[in-house]
């Protein structure tokens, strides 16, 4: 048998997952043409390279398809239920940071916190009829953090494009979206909670609980892990 370990398909966090491993003494190789998604890792035997988009490694993961996988740590938790049952967390990569938050219109001059949310949001549906709304791609992560904060009287709408313009094209009353920098918050008339991280995203190599790990994938694993210094 041989491990099979994901990792993004493209753009900036495959090249900063190539990195880390090189780092570490192992190379990342893509093979075959540009639009075959396979390669091979160097400096160490029974391990394949499997190219995904960085969506696509919490499924494989979780449904034990691959053994290994480099992700967001936001990905996982919002695409996997229970997701520490179904995979571990190896190690945290350094890169690919990224804060989960909530924000509303800079004209919200009141409303600063969690618990000022839930009270404009009640004044809201008196005032409108309609529970205040709060566009996001994370649905799972953001509802149960709202939840536990007491937060109520909202909905959570869909945005799979760009969630930070929806409040100005009102089709949400407030945001919930990934943030690096804030700059694209600030450009669109947005301002961040002060009490609203909902979890702060890194690159991760997650390994899969589900996977079918043979003797000799234990090993290889271990000797993996040693290489990594994970």
């Amino acid at each position: 048998m041989t491990i099979k370990l994901g990792v993004p398909s493209k753009g900036r966090l495959m090249e900063k997952t190539f990195e880390w491993f090189a780092d570490r003494g192992l190379t990342l190789v893509k093979t075959g043409s540009e639009r075959e998604y396979s390669g091979e890792v160097q400096g160490i035997a029974g391990v394949e390279l499997v190219l995904l988009s960085a969506g696509e490694i919490p499924r494989e993961l979780s449904a034990g398809r691959i053994h290994l996988g480099v992700t967001g740590s936001d990905l996982v938790r919002e695409k996997i239920p229970n997701w520490n049952s179904r995979v571990h967390e190896l190690a945290l990569m350094g890169f690919g940071g990224a804060d989960l938050i909530i924000a509303v219109p800079n004209g919200w001059v009141d409303v600063d916190t969690l618990d000022d949310l839930d009270a404009a949001a009640a004044q809201f549906r008196r005032t409108h009829g309609f529970r205040l709304r709060i566009a996001t791609k994370y649905h799972r992560l953001v509802r149960d953090f709202l939840r536990d904060h007491g937060v109520a009287d909202y909905q959570l709408v869909d945005s799979q494009g760009a969630t930070e313009g929806t409040v100005r094209n009102e089709t949400a009353e407030a945001i919930a979206d990934i943030t690096s920098t804030g700059e694209t918050l600030r450009a669109n008339g947005l301002k961040i909670l002060s009490d609203s991280l909902v979890h702060s995203s890194q690159a991760t190599l997650f390994k899969s609980r589900t996977a079918e790990w043979l003797q000799d994938d234990r090993a290889t694993l271990n000797r993996l892990e040693s290489l990594l210094r994970v």
